[in-house]
């Protein structure tokens, strides 16, 4: 994507007036960029860090929210927990909500995902890109595949999280000035939303719901610590901040070894998540009878045709699933669902809930194929390898530690 003058000088103004943290593109042309793997944060983004007490190389850890189409970018403070420093708008991502399974379903990925420096690929053909670390320890353990995950520039996505030229400029630049600072795995937090009492309740009736309940536990930890969790993986599951009793290790497909949750935590976490139930049965009484439908890719599609006048034919936006889906009630839903189900394809039944009614089988249209390439690994990056076990490991976060 290429802007023209008249185009960068309204940007410009516009984020001037709105701040550094929610715009589709930033101020720089990235086609004036004479080295984009060296390129500098911006002095606005640089303020922003020291007035937050965080320094230039400290750690960072990168949040996505699919149904907002969000990507937070937060950064250690001195006093070691992590704050937001920016926030972009994904400009296409694949599929639906829900995790990534196999190969060539479109999915974009869902979990918690270690970046090391060998996932930033300088020579990518979507201009940068990171590889998310799609499959990590848990796909593995379940049987899950896939290849070439990335968050990439280009504004084009098949299974990838996609943002414009621009963004993923910045993005890189606070990978790199991280790991230039001594950490040695960035963690990508990818959510399907902010897993609140009102999102979680909305989304129940999802097949994808008690995938999505283990995924909370880890943004609960977040949240209450503002410090990226200590993830581990045994019984085919994620387990967050635990502590392994001496001798033992985790291991993704076997059973989990006797583990206890630190004293101050679990009491932190007990008080967070007695909130949460309370604002969880508010909540569903008022979604009680009724479901969230999540829309297709192409129905995304069909609200941004306007955004992709004047741009070339890859530049791909897909649009908010906020926006594009709908609160129905359970026999609105039905209908909705028969009407479409000549060119549809059925998945799994919905997860059985405690409302008063409950939708027959969901069914999800098949999503369509892009006709754009696959984008591709760091060629420098070392074979990937699967590990079977997982030795003591130091929290990445405390080497920061003085």
């Amino acid at each position: 994507m290429r802007l023209k003058p008249t185009a960068l000088l309204m940007m410009a103004l516009t984020i001037g007036l709105a701040g550094c943290n929610d715009t589709l593109d930033s101020v720089v042309d990235p086609s004036t960029v004479k080295n984009k793997v060296e390129y500098q944060l911006p002095s606005r983004v640089r303020d922003e860090m020291k007035a937050k007490g965080m320094e230039r190389n400290s750690p960072i850890a990168m949040r996505i929210f699919k149904e907002e189409g969000v990507l937070e970018i937060w950064k250690a403070k001195t006093n070691n927990r992590f704050d937001k420093i920016a926030e972009y708008q994904i400009c296409a991502w694949s599929g639906r909500l829900g995790p990534k399974v196999k190969e060539g379903d479109r999915q974009a990925p869902e979990g918690f995902y270690p970046l090391s420096p060998y996932h930033l690929n300088p020579n990518s053909k979507y201009f940068l890109a990171i590889n998310t670390g799609y499959p990590n320890r848990y796909d593995q353990a379940n049987g899950r595949n896939g290849s070439n995950l990335m968050i990439h520039g280009a504004c084009s996505s098949s299974g990838c999280y996609s943002m414009t030229d621009a963004q993923i400029l910045e993005i890189y630049a606070f990978a790199r000035d991280a790991f230039k600072g001594g950490q040695q795995t960035v963690q990508l937090q990818a959510f399907p939303f902010r897993m609140t009492a009102d999102n979680m309740a909305r989304h129940q009736h999802s097949p994808h719901y008690e995938f999505w309940k283990m995924l909370k536990v880890g943004y609960d930890n977040f949240e209450v610590t503002k410090r990226p969790p200590e993830v581990g993986v045994c019984e085919k599951k994620y387990v967050f901040n635990q502590q392994v009793e001496e001798g033992k290790t985790l291991n993704g497909a076997a059973a989990c070894p006797p583990m206890t949750t630190p004293p101050a935590l679990q009491v932190a976490l007990a008080s967070y998540n007695a909130q949460y139930e309370r604002d969880f049965a508010k909540a569903s009484k008022k979604y009680d009878g009724k479901i969230w439908y999540d829309p297709s890719e192409a129905e995304r599609k069909a609200l941004v045709a306007e955004m992709r006048k004047g741009h070339d034919l890859a530049y791909a936006p897909t649009g908010s699933a906020l926006k594009a889906g709908k609160l129905l009630k359970i026999e609105e839903f039905e209908k909705l669902v028969a009407e479409k189900d000549t060119a549809a394809k059925p998945v799994a039944a919905p997860a059985k809930t405690a409302t008063s009614a409950q939708p027959s089988a969901k069914v999800a249209e098949v999503a369509q194929t892009a006709s754009v390439p696959v984008p591709q690994s760091n060629p420098l990056a070392p074979a990937p390898v699967t590990l079977a076990a997982e030795g003591p490991r130091k929290p990445f976060w405390k080497f920061w530690q003085k």
